[in-house]
């Protein structure tokens, strides 16, 4: 949900730099290898550090709370939903000019889930209706006072308006202008969620599910981790489902028709950010965004 970055000057993050990190603050991991995986995302650089460790460092100011609140909260999710999350093993302090705090995890098997992969899978797409279920569900007697949190709480999908505006007509050339601005005025005059704050995910994408033998195994990167309205996780289904398996999740998931319509202003509003921002310069973004815009105007 984080938009792009663009006007920051960001680290640099170096080999070397996470070695002498890692060395410095947790001298047992001194001597492990450490192996950068590569492409890096737009918030974080990722290593291997042996064979049971991940080591994530932010890439830019926008992503600097994901170690603090993973390590806060994702060992009270986890024993509640049906997939696997990451593991906090330690959180990092700033040193050797590097300005931020950084994560390490218990490193998790699998690979990237794919369209080619499970776009038609009736059986994926409930799997994620019930993760989302599961992690609505969750409500520890410290919700309330956490849902007042800057940290767990997400900007209104209005707070969006200009900027993807502003990227509709950026995009006019790619994408029907007219079909976009309707959608977006949908969304932004859906009915509001009224119901009590549940806990969404925030970055439910693609990217963010792993899979071993084909099958969903693991939900990564619970930077926007928060708690309220859930139409952002929606998003989901546009990026990785085709039509039938979108009908299978929205239908376990029980998605009312005015938080699925904000949903798809969620999936439009950030497929055009990064679509925006990143496609001219990254061929593998250019083709997920498209996808997830298309995808969002059919429904």
């Amino acid at each position: 949900m984080a938009d792009a970055s663009t006007a920051e000057t960001r680290p640099v993050i170096t080999d070397a730099l996470v070695r002498r990190l890692v060395g410095a603050q947790y001298p047992r991991w001194a001597g492990l290898p450490l192996e950068p995986l590569g492409p890096a995302g737009s918030d974080h650089v990722i290593y291997r550090l042996g064979d049971e460790l991940s080591v994530r460092l932010p890439r830019h100011a926008g992503a600097i709370r994901q170690a603090e609140k993973e390590a806060e909260w994702l060992p009270r999710l986890a024993p509640h939903l049906p997939l696997a999350i990451p593991v906090p093993v330690a959180v990092g302090e700033p040193a050797f000019g590097y300005p931020w705090p950084w994560a390490v995890s218990r490193w998790l098997e699998g690979e990237a889930a794919t369209v080619e992969a499970l776009a038609d899978s009736t059986r994926a797409a409930v799997e994620l209706a019930e993760f989302l279920t599961a992690l609505q569900r969750f409500a520890p007697e410290d919700v309330p006072a956490a849902g007042t949190r800057a940290e767990l709480t997400a900007r209104p999908l209005a707070d969006r308006d200009h900027a993807t505006r502003a990227a509709i007509a950026a995009a006019g050339g790619v994408f029907d202008t007219a079909a976009m601005t309707a959608l977006w005025d949908a969304a932004l005059s859906a009915r509001p969620w009224d119901r009590p704050p549940v806990w969404f995910h925030g970055d439910f994408h693609t990217g963010n599910l792993l899979t071993v033998d084909g099958r969903l195994s693991a939900v990564i990167d619970f930077g926007e981790l928060g708690v309220g309205d859930p139409a952002c996780d929606m998003t989901i289904a546009f990026t990785l489902m085709s039509a039938g398996s979108r009908a299978a999740f929205r239908d376990a998931l029980g998605v009312d028709e005015a938080t699925w319509t904000r949903g798809r202003g969620w999936a439009l509003a950030t497929g055009l950010n990064a679509y925006t921002a990143y496609a001219a310069v990254d061929p593998r973004v250019a083709a997920q965004t498209t996808r997830q815009i298309t995808e969002a105007l059919i429904g």
